[in-house]
């Protein structure tokens, strides 16, 4: 089922994306629903995180990570041929150039050098698509930590390579059984595993979900890539800033650090959801994770599970920002099918040369499908976050074609 969804009037930007109110509230999402044994320890990372984010050390030793072993800045790519198909000035946000291969190792770096400032010496990790997977190992092993990472059993099928790629570094691959054995359940196992290891092990939380402070910390772990793509766009376009910002939605985590750095501009952003997963556009309030935010549930308020071709996006809630600047109406939710996903990724390869991750491709297929069908008027500007590469989704996507 298509979004159908009219364009509501946007808040005038006035610097949303700043920092949560008391008790890390976005309106009324957000919050520290944890266990009281998790409590102190979300005290302790909030604390250390303020602490280190206003250290000019702790800032310039993460830059340089990022830039000498991350590979940033990430280039703004013209879809030349991709545009003048459609009709459109498409520019791509290349995350998929990362080292690791996606926008994970932004945040990951951030969290392992708070990590190690605080004396932690291994990190837990959910994962889903295996991308934060691989970053929290690559991480681990690059600052001499231990790595545990718990992960869906369906997706441990789904993503062979990654797993590979995790124990290769070192990591532990905990195979999760229970529920949808997804990322949902995965996350679940991972926040139960640090109740027993808050005083050696740091939670390293891969989107911008769970208790404060997380939502908040990795939106500003990851709002690199907004403010790399707002100059960019300034030395890129004539107007300086994009018609419209473009980034797929599971947790939310590349969108939120892409529409950071374009919050108080008057670029529409647009989050592109799974159908079968789209928290933000046909979620209720609920609380999962340890925050309050919108959530798939039946009739009961117990969670419904997701689906999504892409084990990235296979997550039945969305970040409480997001939540909030959905009902500000700074941004809009739409969602896309699993066929659109598949569709829009072989085009941008047989293109562009570029083969997205299917995540990635959600985001693509909405451009696709707005500058088909007017939406996106002729002319437009469109800067799009392809938060990662499709080397991981082969063997899906060979399955398909």
């Amino acid at each position: 089922m298509r979004d159908v969804t009219l364009w509501r009037e946007p808040v005038p930007p006035d610097g949303t994306m700043g920092e949560p109110l008391a008790r890390g509230r976005f309106g009324e999402y957000g919050g520290r629903y944890a266990p009281e044994s998790l409590v102190e320890a979300c005290h302790e990372v909030e604390a250390a995180f303020r602490e280190a984010w206003t250290d000019p050390g702790f800032r310039g030793a993460l830059a340089r990570l990022l830039a000498v072993h991350a590979g940033r800045p990430t280039p703004l790519t013209p879809a030349d041929r991709l545009s003048e198909a459609l009709g459109v000035r498409l520019l791509l946000k290349r995350e998929d150039l990362t080292h690791t291969g996606s926008h994970k190792i932004n945040n990951v770096l951030g969290q392992a050098l708070l990590a190690v400032r605080m004396g932690r010496r291994r990190l837990i990790a959910e994962t889903g698509a295996g991308q934060h997977g691989v970053a929290t190992a690559t991480a681990a092993a690059l600052l001499g930590l231990g790595a545990t990472v718990f992960m869906g059993e369906r997706d441990i099928e789904r993503q062979a390579l990654n797993v590979f790629r995790m124990r290769m570094l070192g990591a532990e691959v905990v195979p999760v059984t229970a529920g949808s054995r997804t990322l949902k359940d995965a996350t679940s196992e991972a926040m139960r595993h640090w109740v027993g290891a808050t005083g050696e092990a740091h939670y390293c939380v891969g989107s911008v979900v769970g208790p404060d402070p997380y939502p908040w910390m990795v939106r500003e772990f990851q709002r690199v890539i907004g403010e790399e793509a707002r100059a960019q766009c300034a030395a890129e376009l004539r107007t300086g800033v994009p018609d419209h910002v473009v980034a797929c939605v599971g947790g939310g985590s590349n969108a939120a650090g892409t529409f950071a750095g374009f919050a108080d501009t008057p670029a529409r952003l647009v989050g592109v959801e799974a159908e079968g997963g789209a928290g933000a556009s046909r979620g209720r309030l609920g609380v999962l994770h340890g925050c309050r935010s919108l959530f798939l549930q039946d009739d009961d308020g117990q969670i419904v599970e997701a689906h999504s071709i892409s084990a990235g996006l296979d997550y039945p809630g969305v970040g409480p920002e997001h939540a909030h600047l959905r009902d500000l109406g700074r941004a809009r939710y739409v969602t896309v099918t699993d066929e659109e996903a598949v569709e829009a990724a072989v085009r941008l390869a047989r293109t562009e040369g570029i083969v997205p991750a299917l995540e990635s491709a959600h985001a693509l297929a909405w451009v696709i499908r707005a500058a088909g069908d007017g939406e996106l008027p002729s002319g437009s500007t469109v800067l799009m976050t392809l938060s990662g590469r499709g080397d991981k989704d082969v063997s899906t996507l060979k399955e398909l074609l």
